[in-house]
């Protein structure tokens, strides 16, 4: 029942969601950190790559260092428009940087009268006569990486938990046109036939628009590009939501913002 109720409002999902969220980032302000090991962050929702609009909260932020070890930025900021993260990486080696999972709003979409509506109140029942055309909670998680000294691999393992762009090929040793090799994959198992968009963020006009779509096979991705620039990877997902739960469908997007060079 959960399954067949997943795969009618899939499709009806997708064309609500674009309308109705932002797409959100985590921005270092260099990939490759200095020998102090200061370097920030900002995360935001946005429609334009990197202009931050909706402060990305209600998380937790996450660090994953050489040695796989997981801790939380030393400062964390919320502003109005933004997330400012700050941290020091004391050991050389890459470190993930994520914003941790942000459940977010839950939407309920209907159609009256030929009219679409957004109930005010997900648990209330549909007026008389409506149509459901989509009922789901979003969960959002960004993440990137930084190094510094010389790239290492063990903040690359895969955390098996949710949606996530495992990186094959090291994300701060990136080049224009190299075969970048990724895993898409949802609790740990690859996911299959799923399209990831990849936005080129060249200034603040750059929009969520893709510059590229590439599609798994089995999970497996390969991103070849031909401009250098930073990227921003976004990942969407939908699974059954936990039992329990007032929607019935969880939107997953994750994005990846990466630095591709000459």
């Amino acid at each position: 029942m959960r399954t067949s109720k997943l795969l009618m409002l899939s499709a009806l999902i997708a064309s609500s969601t674009s309308a109705l969220a932002h797409t959100p980032y985590l921005q270092p302000t260099s990939f490759e950190v200095n020998r102090s090991g200061k370097v920030s962050f900002d995360a935001s929702f946005a429609e334009k790559f990197f202009v931050p609009e909706v402060a990305f909260n209600n998380s937790i932020f996450k660090v994953t260092g050489p040695d796989g070890k997981q801790t939380t930025p030393e400062f964390l900021s919320v502003l109005s428009t933004r997330t400012i993260a700050e941290h020091t990486l004391k050991t050389e080696g890459t470190y993930r940087v994520s914003t941790g999972n942000r459940l977010g709003k839950i939407f309920k979409i209907y159609k009256k009268d030929g009219e679409r509506h957004a109930a005010k109140d997900p648990k209330a029942p549909l007026p008389k006569g409506a149509k459901l055309l989509s009922f789901f909670q979003s969960n959002t998680k960004a993440e990137t990486y930084v190094t510094k000294g010389k790239p290492s691999q063990g903040a690359l393992a895969a955390t098996n938990e949710g949606l996530e762009l495992v990186m094959n090929t090291h994300p701060n040793e990136l080049f224009v046109g190299d075969d970048i090799d990724m895993t898409v994959q949802y609790d740990g198992k690859g996911i299959d036939d799923l399209t990831v968009e990849v936005m080129l963020a060249k200034d603040q006009f750059s929009t969520d628009k893709a510059s590229y779509k590439i599609k798994s096979d089995d999970g497996k991705l390969t991103l070849n590009v031909e401009e250098p620039g930073t990227y921003l990877l976004r990942a969407r997902h939908r699974t059954d939501a936990p039992e329990g739960s007032i929607a019935p469908v969880i939107s997953n997007t994750y994005t990846l913002t990466l630095e591709i060079i000459d």
